[in-house]
C-alpha cells in the first residue's frame, strides 16, 4: 500500500514512520511518498528515517515537492501541513495576546486565523486529492483538525476523517487510575475537536466514571483532574478535554501565557530551528537530534496550563500515530476497531448540524466509518458545542468565499473574544502579520 504524508518536511513525521516499522500485518504500507514544498526540510527528515528505519528496508521512502507526484496512487494521505509555519502560529498567538486574548494555535482567536489561512490550501489539496487518488482515505492531522477536515470533506465526503491524540489519552489516563485495561472500557465522549467531555466510562456493563471523580487519589493520576480541579469535574459531574482549561481558565491562561519569555509557537520554532540547522551541518546524528528534540517538546507540551512536570506515562503513551496506525489497519485489513475520530455527525449528535464535523466514538471496518449515536449533551455543554461550531463553519466560508464580513463574523461568534470591535482589530491584525492572509483577503 502507498502512503503519501503532506507535510513530510514536518518534525512529527517520524512517529508515524516508527508506528509503520513497528506493523508487521499485512497488508502493509510498503511505499511512503513525503510531500513537503522544503526540500531543505524533506532531507532533514529522510535522514532521520533512514537512520530509524535501520537495517529495515521494506518500505520505500521518496520524497518530493511535486503534490501530484506524491498523491498519485495512494492508498492513504495523511495531510499534516501547517500554512505559514511556525511563523504563522507566533503571529497568531501575539496578534491575540497583544489585544488582551488567548493567544493559541487551535482554540479561540488564533485557531480561527490559522483555519482563515488553511482553509483554502486544504481544499484546494482536496481537489488533487479527487483527481489523482480518488479512492485514497485521507487521515486529517492538520489543525484545526475539526474545521479542516469539515472543508475537505465538502470536496471529498466521508473518505475524509481527522483524528486527535487527546481524548484517547483522557481514556487511557481515566482507566489506568482505576486499574483497569484501557482496552476493555467503553468511553461515553462526545463534542467537537479540542472541545470535548468524557461523560461517562463502561466497565463489564456499569459506568465506573462517578468512582472515578468521587476518588481524590484517583483524580490525582489523571491530569485533566490536575488540570481543572477536583471540585470543578466533579461540579461538572464529566472529564474536560485538556483544551477545555483554555475556555474554564481562560483568564489565567492568558496571564500564563503572558507570563513566559516565549509563547509555545516561538518555543518551537527556536527548537525546531536548532534542529533543522544541526542536521543540515551533522546529518549522520539526525536520529539523535531529533529524539533530543522530541523529549523536549513533549515535555513542555500545554505548559502554561500545568502547575508541574507532565507524567512520564503521558510521555511514553505514544499519541496520534498509533491511532492513525489502528484507522489504517481498520480500513484495509478490516480489523474491527471502535476508536474516537473527527467525523460528518449526520444524527449522532443532537443538536448539531448532520454536515457538521464532530468528534465521537465510531466503530471502523473494512466497509468504512461508522459513527455511533450519542446521548443528548445538556446545556452547559450543548451551548458552547454550538457556539464554536458556529464560528468554524463562518471560518470556512469566510476562506472559500474570501468574505471580510464573514472573516470578522467569525471572531466575533467566538465565545472567548469578547466584542465586534476587538473582532474587527483581530482581523486587521492577522491580515498586517500573514501574508496568506492579506492575500485571501485583499483590500
Amino acid at each position: 500500500m502507498k502512503l503519501a504524508v503532506l507535510g513530510g518536511g514536518g518534525f512529527r513525521v517520524p512517529l508515524v514512520y516508527g508506528a509503520l516499522l513497528r506493523d508487521t500485518a499485512r497488508p502493509r504500507v510498503d511505499e511512503v511518498v513525503l510531500h513537503d514544498v522544503s526540500a531543505e526540510r524533506l532531507e532533514a527528515i529522510g535522514h532521520v528515517l533512514e537512520q530509524l528505519a535501520g537495517d529495515e528496508r521494506e518500505i520505500k521512502v521518496h520524497t518530493t515537492t511535486d503534490l501530484d507526484t506524491a498523491l498519485g496512487g495512494a492508498d492513504f494521505v495523511f495531510s499534516a501541513i501547517r500554512v505559514g509555519g511556525l511563523a504563522g502560529r507566533t503571529a497568531d498567538e501575539r496578534v491575540a495576546l497583544e489585544l488582551g486574548l488567548l493567544g493559541q494555535e487551535t482554540t479561540g482567536p488564533g485557531g480561527i486565523a490559522y483555519g482563515l489561512r488553511t482553509v483554502p490550501v486544504a481544499v484546494r489539496v482536496a481537489e488533487r486529492i479527487a483527481a489523482v487518488a480518488p479512492d485514497a482515505w485521507v487521515i486529517n492531522f492538520t489543525n484545526p483538525a475539526g474545521m479542516i477536515t469539515e472543508a475537505m470533506q465538502s470536496v471529498l465526503g466521508e473518505r475524509v476523517v481527522g483524528i486527535c491524540d487527546s481524548p484517547i489519552g483522557l481514556i487511557r489516563r481515566s482507566a489506568a487510575a482505576l486499574g483497569l485495561d484501557p482496552a476493555r472500557v467503553s468511553p461515553d465522549y462526545v463534542g467537537l475537536n479540542h472541545l470535548g467531555w468524557l461523560r461517562g466510562l463502561s466497565y463489564q456493563g456499569r459506568d465506573v466514571l462517578p468512582e472515578l471523580l468521587a476518588d481524590d487519589q484517583a483524580l490525582e493520576r489523571v491530569e485533566e483532574a490536575r488540570l481543572f480541579g477536583n471540585e470543578w469535574v466533579r461540579t461538572l459531574g464529566a472529564l474536560p478535554n485538556e483544551y477545555l482549561h483554555y475556555y474554564y481558565f481562560a483568564r489565567e491562561s492568558i496571564a500564563s501565557i503572558t507570563g513566559r519569555d516565549l509563547t509555545r509557537g516561538e518555543s518551537l520554532e527556536r527548537q525546531q530551528d536548532r534542529f533543522y540547522t544541526a542536521v543540515r551541518e551533522r546529518p549522520e546524528r539526525a536520529l539523535a537530534e531529533w529524539e533530543q528534540t522530541r523529549r523536549e517538546r513533549d515535555a513542555s507540551y500545554m505548559a502554561e496550563a500545568r502547575t508541574g512536570e507532565r507524567d512520564a506515562s503521558d510521555l511514553e503513551a505514544g499519541g496520534y500515530e498509533g491511532i492513525a496506525l489502528s484507522l489504517m489497519g481498520a480500513l484495509a485489513r478490516g480489523e474491527p476497531s471502535t476508536m474516537i475520530l473527527n467525523v460528518r455527525n449526520g444524527s449522532a449528535v443532537p443538536g448539531v448540524p448532520a454536515d457538521a464535523v464532530v468528534e465521537i466514538p465510531c466503530v471502523v471496518t473494512g466497509s468504512g466509518i461508522k459513527p455511533l449515536a450519542t446521548s443528548p449533551l445538556d446545556g452547559r455543554f450543548l451551548g458552547l458545542v454550538q457556539q464554536v461550531k458556529a464560528a468554524e463553519r463562518a471560518t470556512i466560508e469566510a476562506a472559500l468565499t474570501g468574505s471580510p464580513r464573514l472573516a470578522v463574523a467569525a471572531f466575533a461568534l467566538h465565545p472567548l473574544v469578547d466584542s465586534v470591535g476587538t473582532a474587527r482589530l483581530l482581523f486587521d491584525g492577522y491580515r498586517a502579520r500573514i501574508p496568506s492572509l492579506a492575500a485571501t483577503f485583499p483590500g
